[in-house]
């Protein structure tokens, strides 16, 4: 692990063990178990996106846990890799040297397709999202990708999105080296299916069941007659995340960082 850099925040107290779980640790947490699954290909080059603190707290975890993973993260103010902006994303993707990406959608669909667009017939007049920004080259170029959305409701977990961003699966002969490992959600995670273009329901996040979820998801899943609960972060990840994980996410992410692993005191310790 690198020092932490000069005026970054120092290691929290000990009453911050105390503080109990958040639920965006918990998702990072979820995040950081999917990226070190042993199942799926290596990730040793992860990119995250901008404005993405979840997936970059769990980046961050991975690889402060010791792992030998590189991280590209697009919205670091400081020591961001790419001096020209998207471009060389793309371009170190096309070229196969991104193993794993993050992305989202205004809508997702049961069949991992993603909607960046907007609502309504083409072009999505009735409600506009941000934009497709490149989702499709990196959902199809990129070996693993996980898909993240905090929001788990019928208006964004459809059972057919409007417009098709990125498609999660793609005819036979389309050449793509990958697509969706999985889904994240604030109540749940789902594994995909991508022979079967399915999800599967593979945890629930504390207090939801399985009817729960069901109710709030636009599109039919999978599940087993027992589905276990989302673990909550160790305690030697929930050091970490409050401590190492905060310091290197700080200066990007204040509002985040105090909201999530505690304020911060005038002399730059959590509180």
């Amino acid at each position: 692990m690198s020092g932490v850099p000069s005026g970054a925040a120092a290691p929290a107290r000990p009453e911050a063990a105390t503080r109990p779980v958040q639920p965006e640790e918990r998702l990072a947490a979820a995040l950081a178990r999917l990226i070190l699954d042993p199942a799926a290909p290596p990730a040793r080059h992860i990119a995250v996106g901008a404005a993405s603190p979840i997936p970059a707290a769990a980046c961050w975890l991975v690889k402060l846990s010791g792992n030998p993973v590189r991280l590209s993260l697009l919205h670091k103010r400081s020591g961001n890799p790419f001096t020209e902006g998207s471009r060389e994303l793309f371009d170190l993707t096309g070229q196969g040297r991104i193993d794993l990406f993050f992305l989202g959608g205004g809508q997702i669909d049961g069949q991992a397709n993603l909607n960046l667009v907007g609502t309504g017939e083409w072009p999505g007049t009735a409600v506009r999202f941000p934009g497709s920004f490149g989702s499709a080259f990196m959902y199809m170029m990129t070996p693993r990708t996980i898909l993240f959305r905090e929001e788990h409701s019928p208006r964004v977990l459809v059972e057919r999105v409007d417009n098709v961003s990125a498609p999660g699966v793609s005819p036979p002969g389309v050449f793509r080296r990958g697509t969706a490992q999985a889904l994240v959600t604030g109540r749940c995670v789902f594994r995909f299916d991508a022979a079967r273009a399915r999800f599967v329901l593979e945890s629930l996040h504390p207090g939801e069941t399985v009817a729960g979820v069901r109710e709030a998801t636009g599109f039919g899943f999978d599940a087993p007659d027992a589905v276990p609960a989302t673990p909550d972060p160790t305690p030697a990840e929930l050091a970490l995340l409050r401590g190492p994980v905060r310091d290197e996410m700080l200066e990007t992410y204040p509002e985040f960082c105090a909201r999530v692993f505690g304020p911060v005191t005038t002399e730059g310790v959590a509180a």
